[in-house]
């Protein structure tokens, strides 16, 4: 069977990778944090007969990548699909950051991908075959602190490896989602009573739109009709009222804090 590894595969967009590839028929390597959710999931996909490993990871840390790399360099177990999906969204703004915020989602959301890419595509390219995901953001076209910007490099990190492996049989897909239904937002502390109705995407609807963009290899997959005209708009506006509008969104969609 073949096999992918998701990071942050136990909730949102991770969970919805996992369990849509185990119903196709692909093995799982799951990445996360907390071992009981591991757990959890992990056993809800053996139980369709799917073979699953689980690794403990906390991406914010060194040690903790390395050893995810590792497994993806096996190739005695070789990797045919990588999601790099874990991330999370932000408290703090840049005018008053938490620098140790900044500083771990910068790990979990830049080096961890570029770390976790290098490890796979080696193998990937020996048998001239494999794909990697990377879930950036429609967020990334707006100016809207660290995460925007954050995304922003991951979106154009991954078309600069889909470039570079070009002819290699081996594809690289930025994913750019807008507003999922996850838990997402409710960890970062934003309020979704702002963000209109229309704006809000199913996670597996999402996922399934992702893996026909990668099987047609494509570089860029923005999941509905309605995101990729927003994103066709954001690129095409003017600097400054793109500004304007990410100063909009900002001011509206924080909770206010306690």
């Amino acid at each position: 069977m073949p096999i992918a590894l998701v990071t942050g595969g136990t909730a949102g967009i991770g969970a919805a990778f996992a369990r849509t590839l185990a119903a196709r028929g692909y093995d799982l390597v799951l990445v996360a944090r907390t071992e009981s959710r591991l757990d959890e999931v992990a056993a809800e996909l053996r139980a369709t007969g799917r073979e699953v490993e689980t690794i403990v990871a906390d991406l914010g840390k060194q040690v903790d990548v390395h050893r995810v790399a590792r497994r993806l360099g096996d190739r005695e177990r070789p990797v045919d699909l990588l999601v790099n999906n874990a991330g999370y969204g932000m408290k703090s703004r840049l005018s008053d950051p938490d620098l140790a915020e900044a500083d771990d989602a910068i790990t979990v959301m830049m080096h961890a991908p570029l770390v976790l890419a290098a490890a796979a595509v080696p193998g990937m390219r020996a048998r001239g075959e494999g794909a990697i995901i990377n879930v950036a953001s429609v967020a990334g076209y707006l100016s809207m602190g660290l995460y925007s910007a954050i995304k922003a490099w991951m979106r154009v990190y991954s078309e600069s490896l889909s470039n570079a492996l070009h002819g290699t049989g081996v594809t690289v897909t930025a994913l750019l989602p807008g507003w999922v239904h996850t838990e997402f937002h409710d960890r970062a502390e934003i309020r979704k009573s702002s963000i209109p109705s229309w704006l809000w995407l199913d996670a597996s609807d999402l996922v399934a739109a992702c893996l026909k963009d990668v099987a047609r290899g494509r570089a860029l997959s923005i999941p509905s009709l309605r995101y990729r005209f927003l994103s066709w708009w954001l690129r095409h506006l003017p600097p400054r009222t793109v500004r304007w509008v990410s100063r909009t969104i900002s001011s509206s969609r924080h909770s206010e804090q306690p």
